[in-house]
């Protein structure tokens, strides 16, 4: 591994970018828009029919689509959308959706936080949305074959077949994203949200103050006696109160803790070199990652709040002094942190630390890695809706040329134009008038930069991340063997997933709990033995046959 140095890194000068955590809006909220585009029949392409008995070519569509019916589209609004709209509906991305495709969408939102509730209360309730945009890999109890067979979404193949030609073909030409989107049982379930590269998986990492390193002659850490070294300095020498911090609550920075992917493990499930599913809280990597962790707190080094922590507590504390490394996105950490702790102090400067090791020169063999397909923000046609055709091809829109350019860049001429070939925002986007962070601004325009039913386009993120700093974060981030240890989207059965549930919920508390006991000291680590063999006791033997099960389904899809 290069030896990373920090003065170079604090010579860029651009402006911060921000990146908004996901949020919805402050009651339910929806609405409707008539499009003013004149209709015209689909018809143009040739229809051909597969070998071997497949069926026929879909046909494809030509947008805007004729006349008919309006359709119901529920989904969470995104904080950098109702920061400014109500509704989807209201912006310049979703008015110019409806008129490019020809199709009037109410688009429906749950009340913020409540997400989970509102989905169990339309389920119960029985009139479903005519599209649902909702996790049904991880978020409907026993997954999406169980969605299909409670009635609740249809299965898509031949829906697919028939009137998805841009999903289709997409599909076609990325097997290993084909192969993520089907249930064991081969059923297409929904649209789905696809990050369309490689640079747009590892946006998570650690972060550091850049300016106390050049401050204090001190390089980026690269192994884990490297960071005791720079927090026990930021502790001494900067008078950081809580050199780390991080909030222990938010389960995915818990589960994607890079400390512990030092010692060659992680807090939840991995494939290990054989193949299998394990579950690194039980391991003794694990047990050595505690001992570090035990040992920082000790001297100071963590966060003595990190139990309790929000996340507006940890953006409080890295722009004001109080701690000086944390982890999080390149985005709505990195690039907001900077820009807020800049008004104040222009030589605030962070940067991004590669997944550690235990020795000097080595690659990580962990590290925090996304796979481009996670389930999230993925639409399902529900058994309600009255126009199948008519639902598909608005879905099918964004898979296509023209759709892809639209969901990620927006209007040309207007919130971006094309510069060499290249997709380039306009000053609408990066110096909105308004004031609007670039988040809220594109937003506005795009989905680009929030999940959604599309492929993700990598030139968005190059010019999202404003700072030098964001730009090098995949790089920096991704320096690992992390993706050999990720688990794909596996979908257990419905029996098994209840099963699944009800052990991991039990074990996965316990687990937390312990954590953080064994971290602050008030359970010694002599007991790391007895915390397995409880563990084992919920279960875990029984968890870990369903998830390798359900692995060895997946890997003959």
């Amino acid at each position: 591994m290069k030896k990373r140095g920090v003065s170079l890194l604090l010579t860029a000068a651009m402006l911060a970018g921000t990146l908004a955590g996901c949020g919805s809006s402050k009651e339910t909220t929806e609405t409707s828009a008539a499009t003013t585009a004149a209709a015209t029949t689909a018809a143009a392409a040739e229809t051909t029919a597969a070998g071997g008995g497949a069926a026929a070519a879909p046909v494809a569509s030509v947008y805007p689509l004729s006349a008919g019916d309006q359709l119901q589209y529920w989904c969470e609004l995104t904080s950098t959308v109702s920061s400014n709209y109500a509704n989807l509906g209201e912006t310049s991305f979703g008015k110019g959706w409806m008129e490019r495709t020809g199709v009037d969408i109410q688009f429906l939102h749950p009340p913020a936080g409540q997400l989970k509730e509102q989905f169990s209360l339309i389920l119960a309730d029985g009139n479903l949305p005519d599209l649902m945009e909702y996790n049904w890999v991880t978020d409907y109890p026993g997954g999406p074959e169980k969605a299909i067979k409670d009635g609740v979404i249809l299965p898509l193949n031949d829906i697919i077949d028939k009137y998805c030609p841009n999903l289709k073909a997409y599909l076609k030409e990325n097997p290993d994203i084909d192969r993520m989107i089907k249930t064991d049982d081969g059923n297409y379930y929904s649209f789905p949200f696809i990050r369309g590269d490689a640079k747009l998986l590892n946006t998570i990492g650690l972060m550091l103050r850049a300016d106390w390193l050049v401050d204090l002659g001190l390089e980026v850490p690269e192994t884990m006696d490297d960071w005791h070294t720079v927090l026990t300095a930021f502790k001494e020498k900067k008078g950081a109160v809580a050199p780390y911090t991080f909030e222990y609550t938010n389960g995915q920075y818990l589960t994607s803790d890079p400390f512990a992917y030092a010692y060659g493990t992680n807090r939840s499930f991995y494939i290990g070199s054989d193949g299998k599913v394990h579950f690194g809280a039980t391991e003794d990597g694990y047990k050595q990652f505690l001992t570090t962790m035990a040992q920082w707190y000790s001297e100071g080094l963590i966060d003595p709040d990190i139990a309790t922590l929000k996340s507006d507590q940890v953006s409080a504390k890295m722009t004001n002094g109080v701690s000086g490394a944390s982890m999080g996105q390149a985005g709505s950490r990195m690039g907001t942190w900077t820009a807020a702790a800049q008004a104040s102090n222009p030589s605030y400067k962070l940067v991004a630390a590669p997944p550690p090791t235990l020795k000097k020169g080595e690659k990580a063999e962990f590290g925090q890695i996304e796979n481009p397909y996670s389930g999230r923000a993925s639409v399902a046609i529900t058994t309600s809706c009255k126009d199948i055709e008519r639902a598909a091809k608005l879905m099918d829109y964004a898979y296509g040329e023209e759709g892809h350019m639209y969901f990620n860049f927006g209007i040309e001429g207007e919130s971006y134009t094309m510069v060499d070939g290249y997709p380039t925002y306009t000053d609408l986007i990066m110096k909105n008038p308004d004031g609007l962070p670039i988040s809220q601004a594109m937003s506005g325009y795009i989905r680009g930069n929030y999940n959604g039913p599309f492929v993700q386009d990598a030139r968005y993120l190059e010019q999202y991340y404003t700072l030098y700093e964001q730009k090098e974060t995949p790089e920096v981030w991704g320096d690992s063997n992390g993706k050999a240890h990720l688990l794909p989207p596996i979908t257990p059965t419905s029996d098994e997933s209840k099963e699944f549930s009800t052990i991991m919920n039990e074990i996965n508390t316990y687990r937390d709990e312990m954590t953080l006991k064994f971290m602050f000291g008030t359970e010694s680590l002599d007991k790391f033995d007895d915390y397995v063999k409880n563990i084992n006791n919920m279960g875990l033997d029984r968890a870990l046959e369903i998830q390798n099960a359900a692995l060895e389904r997946y890997n003959s899809r």
